[in-house]
């Protein structure tokens, strides 16, 4: 992501300056020989983890396919690997998500629902909002007759800081449309994604 993508006026320099800080903060040298490249490899690894606010992630959906023979059942996409961090801490979300939609006279290619997650997922985010967002870009964009997202991840903010429990994930869910009215349709969703007893 160059610096020009950035909404903000931010130089580069800037921000490597404030790994500096952080480092003398932690009881460093951002002198010391191991560290000289720190501050460059942070701002570069900046820029891949947090790449999404210069997505539009609803573009990915804009290119549908209406020659499906009037295909109208579940499209499921299973077990989409994020990477994400918390915008409390800063510490990696890592996950899975599950997405579905019953479409309407259109589809996407499946490789688009998932650039869709990645370019939510690579802001800071809170899982419940992340759910959300994912949902809702894929209703307002495809107009299905409903989306479903279930997202399974692990946060580091618990696991390595704090309660220091491992081995704990977390499950949200967002239904819409059919997913949400239909207790059939969604259990079926939820049976493909091998969950039970998540309802909406």
């Amino acid at each position: 992501m160059s610096d020009h993508a950035k909404p903000h006026d931010v130089t580069r320099e800037q921000a490597e300056e404030a790994v500096r800080v952080l480092l003398r903060w932690a009881g460093e040298d951002p002198a010391r020989e191991g560290l000289l490249d720190t501050p460059r490899r942070v701002v570069k690894a900046y820029g891949d983890w947090f790449g999404g606010y210069a997505d539009d992630p609803a573009d990915y959906l804009k290119r549908t396919f209406k020659e499906v023979e009037g295909y109208d059942e579940m499209v499921v996409l299973r077990d989409i690997e994020f990477e994400s961090h918390c915008e409390h801490h800063m510490a990696p979300i890592i996950g899975r998500a599950h997405v579905a939609y019953m479409p309407v006279n259109r589809v996407v290619g499946i490789s688009k629902l998932a650039r869709v997650v990645d370019g939510y997922a690579r802001r800071f985010q809170v899982q419940e909002k992340l759910t959300a967002q994912i949902a809702q870009c894929i209703q307002e964009t495809l107009q299905p007759a409903g989306v479903a997202v279930v997202i399974d991840a692990s946060h580091e903010c618990m696991t390595t800081r704090g309660v220091h429990k491992r081995g704990v994930s977390m499950v949200t869910s967002q239904m819409l449309g059919s997913f949400r009215e239909d207790a059939r349709t969604r259990m079926e969703f939820l049976q493909f994604i091998g969950l039970r007893g998540v309802s909406r």
